[in-house]
């Protein structure tokens, strides 16, 4: 979680200069772009191109090596095909440049990568057929086959032991269960927790490991219209909470957040499944877990959301973008039970697949 104050604020001007001495570009155009805890402008060259100069803020640029394996993942997905980006290396040869900055609290350093820029809007703003969801869930399953191929002498860092939002630290949670204070969503929360420490633990060792990038979520995938009057998948954003994990961690994540974007939100489990499921089938424990692990991602959402107003509230209106409809989904979910929605799921994803 960002501390108060690592959020980085370079100005026009700054980002300017740091374009020009260490990419030797000259921006014409520069504006901000919306992010959670790190510094995106959009940067248009005069020589010609767009990119966005990605400054992270002062804990994660703390993490340089973590942060070279998510840009040389990114790269490695570009070169199969998906569409992510690719960092411009500096002038030196670098894929990214320690810059100390004073953006009004003293100098800190920031981490700074200038990447392509991907065309599209985000999939939060596209209508959510089925075909789209289809897309989503498989392009979510190509993502994690191909970081499997990733190689570097420091792949360990990826092993993100107490990373909250990694699906393998749901527990943690438990830590934060004081933002729901005489809330009635805590009872449900405490009890998905259970549940996760109960039933679904006790399975892991059934589930395939793989590299997550971690929250395939509705704002960090881009669409654009295709040329049957439908979207296409353009772009992949964020690898950030990149971590060691399991295959079905990925898809809980992409099925969770696409449910917050669409009018009938259990309906959208079967097609993403379906996506998933043409690139890889699931295992009897990978099934038999998913409805928790989609659980346990709400959980995560809703109470690290609460958690981090209470740190930062000046983003509170981005912080709970979620977090709004993200209530009464999960309740929804949870009321109608385990057996009930997977019967929606399963039935639903077979039928996509004949």
């Amino acid at each position: 979680m960002a501390q108060k104050h690592t959020k980085p604020n370079f100005s026009p001007s700054q980002a300017k200069d740091v374009v020009k001495r260490l990419f030797r570009l000259t921006a014409s155009e520069i504006c901000s772009l919306p992010s959670y805890d790190d510094q995106n402008l959009y940067v248009a060259v005069v020589e010609g191109g767009e990119y966005v100069l990605k400054i992270m803020n002062s804990e994660d640029s703390k993490n340089q090596t973590l942060v070279e394996v998510q840009t040389i993942a990114m790269s490695l997905l570009h070169q199969n095909g998906l569409p992510a980006q690719t960092a411009l290396p500096t002038t030196s040869g670098q894929l990214m440049s320690v810059e100390e900055m004073d953006c009004g609290y003293g100098c800190q350093k920031y981490l700074v990568r200038l990447l392509t820029y991907l065309p599209g809007i985000t999939i939060s703003k596209a209508p959510l057929t089925p075909q789209l969801l289809y897309e989503t869930g498989k392009t979510a399953a190509r993502m994690d086959q191909i970081l499997q191929e990733l190689q570097h002498p420091h792949l360990s860092v990826l092993q993100r032991e107490k990373f909250i939002w990694s699906l393998s630290s749901v527990p943690l949670l438990e830590e934060y269960l004081n933002v729901f204070d005489g809330d009635p969503l805590q009872e449900v929360v405490k009890d998905v927790i259970h549940q996760y420490k109960t039933t679904l633990v006790p399975k892991r060792s059934n589930f395939r490991k793989c590299i997550n990038h971690g929250d395939f979520n509705d704002l960090n995938i881009l669409v654009q219209p295709n040329e049957t009057d439908g979207y296409r998948i353009s772009g992949i954003l964020d690898f950030g909470d990149m971590n060691t994990g399991y295959y079905i961690h990925e898809l809980a994540i992409n099925i969770m957040y696409m449910m917050t974007e669409h009018p009938e939100p259990v309906e959208v489990g079967g097609p993403v499944l379906a996506g998933w499921e043409s690139v890889m089938p699931l295992n009897e424990a990978e099934r038999d877990c998913l409805y928790l692990l989609v659980l346990s991602r709400f959980c995560q959402s809703l109470v690290l959301s609460r958690y981090t107003v209470k740190l930062h509230p000046e983003n509170a209106e981005y912080l709970m973008i979620t977090s709004k409809r993200g209530v009464h989904i999960f309740r929804h979910l949870w009321e109608l039970g385990k057996e009930k929605v997977e019967k929606v799921w399963f039935q639903s994803a077979a039928q996509f697949s004949h």
